[in-house]
């Protein structure tokens, strides 16, 4: 008789109330601890996550006090049910745990999700496995699977322990690494570009670490990873030279402060605000929503406008023509009033209207005017500008005129 029939015969015992009572007061009793240490916590904390069930500290406690459970009731009985409860938890702990993670160090990415329902898939695999006693013989299969790297014989059992182990290892890394970046960076670092910076450093040697240990964990030689080094170097050399070079880019941005997340600046005729320095890439949004990605090593080789750094006050100039007749000093107050009564422009600086041509056609006046603040958008401030003037014009009775263009002859050869 398998263990499955076993499993099935004995969940037909009338002691089963027993041992589902007992689950019951254990999901009860970790769900009740969970919510009472929870109360405080953020909703994206990893140990409690939005609801009490989401985080990692419900399925943690579950799975001790129903293992306590059931190795208190083996003396006196068989276990089916905790049997069962036990793979199921375990399995939920580790879905939990890396959902939870993920979600933290990687809240935009849809690969992160990808790789989350993956796992979920292969931990219910290894719940039923388990469960079913068919786990043992599957993995004496895949022991007796080989193949050869060199002189060294890997079963593949061998390899999918290597894999799990050192992806464990990279989550509780990445969890580390989200806890200091939480309790410590945030609050012993004010920069946000500096915190940028430590934040990424960290991460890195954190998950450097974190892959070391777990290779060593499973007995890989950690000698032999100097030649994966060494074909690193040549390929950075070679193929990966702009990514080396975009990696660089963004610490020195980051370090020299010469960038700052929240500064608006122009960059290849793109104007807008970062929002993000990352490791490779720099996003800038405009003040129409749109984004641009812009690769960290163009933000060093070329030209940068950066219009925060002393300022984040932006000149804008409107252009005006009126009738030759009109009176000059008239209409400079009339356009400065009108600049002035429209939203976001500032007093001081005063605006300036200047008489930059003097034309058959008529006058052309620019108004010069400093806005406060770019994000909040320049065409809207530039249209509330034109309107406030145009109205004042007319009501002050200057007539507009149009433009003189440029018409050049051409005789036919």
């Amino acid at each position: 008789m398998n263990e499955l029939q076993e499993l099935l015969l004995d969940l037909q015992s009338p002691a089963i109330a027993l041992e589902l009572g007992g689950l019951a007061l254990c999901l009860a009793l970790a769900w009740l601890i969970s919510w009472a240490l929870g109360r405080g916590a953020a909703r994206d904390s990893i140990l409690f996550g939005r609801r009490v069930v989401d985080g990692v500290m419900f399925p943690t406690l579950s799975l001790v006090f129903t293992y306590a459970l059931k190795v208190g009731l083996l003396k006196m009985q068989h276990v089916p049910v905790l049997k069962v409860a036990v793979p199921v938890l375990v399995s939920l702990l580790v879905i939990r745990l890396i959902a939870r993670v993920l979600a933290s160090v990687f809240p935009q990415s849809q690969g992160a999700r990808v790789l989350e329902r993956g796992v979920s898939w292969l931990a219910w695999a290894m719940a039923v496995l388990w469960i079913t006693g068919l786990l043992d013989p599957v993995m004496q299969e895949l022991e007796d699977i080989r193949f050869s790297m060199g002189k060294t014989q890997i079963s593949l059992r061998h390899v999918i322990e290597v894999f799990m182990t050192c992806s464990f290892m990279l989550v509780l890394t990445l969890w580390l690494s989200a806890v200091l970046e939480n309790k410590v960076l945030n609050r012993a670092v004010t920069d946000l570009s500096m915190r940028k910076v430590a934040s990424n450093a960290l991460r890195a040697l954190l998950l450097l670490i974190g892959t070391l240990f777990a290779l060593s964990t499973v007995g890989v030689d950690l000698t032999a990873l100097s030649v994966l080094g060494g074909a690193l170097g040549v390929g950075l050399g070679f193929g990966l030279q702009k990514l080396a070079a975009n990696y660089v880019s963004g610490f020195v941005i980051l370090l020299e402060r010469s960038l700052r997340i929240g500064d608006f600046v122009r960059v290849d005729g793109f104007e807008g605000r970062v929002t993000d320095i990352k490791t490779r890439y720099t996003l800038v949004r405009a003040s129409n929503g749109s984004e641009a990605v812009v690769p960290n090593e163009l933000l060093l080789t070329q030209r940068v406008e950066n219009l925060s750094l002393e300022s984040r006050h932006l000149l804008q100039t409107c252009t005006f023509w009126v009738g030759l007749e009109s009176d000059v000093a008239r209409v400079q107050s009339v356009l400065v009033d009108a600049a002035l009564s429209a939203e976001w422009v500032l007093p001081d600086p005063m605006p300036q209207a200047l008489l930059g041509e003097v034309a058959p056609q008529g006058l052309r006046f620019n108004l010069n005017f400093w806005m406060e603040d770019p994000v909040n958008g320049q065409s809207l401030t530039r249209s509330r500008v034109n309107i406030a003037a145009l109205s004042a014009l007319r009501a002050a009775g200057v007539m507009l005129v149009h433009s003189p263009q440029e018409v050049v002859l051409r005789h036919p050869s």
